[in-house]
C-alpha cells in the first residue's frame, strides 16, 4: 500500500514535469521582471544622448522612457535634423553618434509634412502637451492642439502600448533639453 502511494506521488511529479516541458515554458529567472525592466530602465539611462534633467522626475520612467524612445521606437531618425553627428552616419561608416545639438527638435522634411519638436517648451512639457495631451496624440492620431492628423507619424503601432510606457516616455522627453531644430535635406540625413 505504502509503495502504491510513493509511485502515485512520484507519477504526479513526472506527469506535472512533462506537462512543464511540453509547454515549452522555460524555468522562470528569480526577479525575471525586475530584472528585466532594471535592465532596460539602466541601459535606457546610459544610451541617452543628451543630459537629463532628473530633478522631480521619475528615475525608472525616464530611463525606460529612454529606452522605448532610443532603442526601440527610432524616435531620432525622424526627429532631430540631421540625425548624426557629423562624421557618425552609421550609412556612412560612422559610429552612430545621435546628434545631441538637435536632438528630437523636428525640422525633417517628409514631402509637404515637418517632424514636430518633441522637446520640453519654456514650461517643460514636451511639444508643449500634458501627458494627457500626448497620450491622447498617440493614440488618436490627432494633434491635441489643433488636430490636424499624423500623417507621416507612425501612431497607429505606437498607440498599442500601454499607459505607462507612453507615460514613460513623455518622461524622458520632459528630462531632455530644449532645442530647436537643424538644418537638413531629408529624412534621417
Amino acid at each position: 500500500m505504502v509503495i502504491r502511494r510513493v509511485m502515485s506521488a512520484v507519477c504526479v511529479v513526472l506527469v506535472g514535469a512533462a506537462a512543464w516541458l511540453l509547454s515549452g515554458t522555460s524555468a522562470p529567472a528569480k526577479n525575471a521582471k525586475s530584472d528585466n525592466s532594471q535592465s532596460r530602465v539602466q541601459r535606457g539611462l546610459a544610451i541617452a544622448p543628451v543630459h537629463l534633467n532628473l530633478e522631480g522626475k521619475n528615475r525608472a520612467m525616464v530611463g525606460m522612457g529612454s529606452y522605448l524612445v532610443n532603442a526601440v521606437g527610432g524616435c531620432n531618425d525622424c526627429h532631430s535634423c540631421p540625425s548624426y553627428a557629423p562624421g557618425h552616419n552609421p550609412f556612412q561608416g560612422g559610429d552612430g553618434a545621435i546628434n545631441a545639438t538637435n536632438y528630437l527638435a523636428g525640422g525633417v522634411a517628409f514631402g509637404p509634412f515637418v517632424s514636430a519638436n518633441l522637446t520640453p517648451d519654456d514650461s517643460g512639457k514636451p511639444a508643449g502637451f500634458t501627458r494627457e495631451e500626448f497620450i491622447q496624440t498617440i493614440r488618436s492620431g490627432h494633434d491635441a492642439h489643433d488636430d490636424h492628423l499624423l500623417f507621416v507619424m507612425p501612431w497607429p503601432v505606437f498607440r498599442n502600448m500601454n499607459d505607462r510606457d507612453l507615460s514613460s516616455i513623455y518622461e524622458y522627453l520632459s528630462s531632455i533639453p530644449h532645442a530647436e531644430p537643424g538644418t537638413c535635406g531629408g529624412a534621417g540625413e
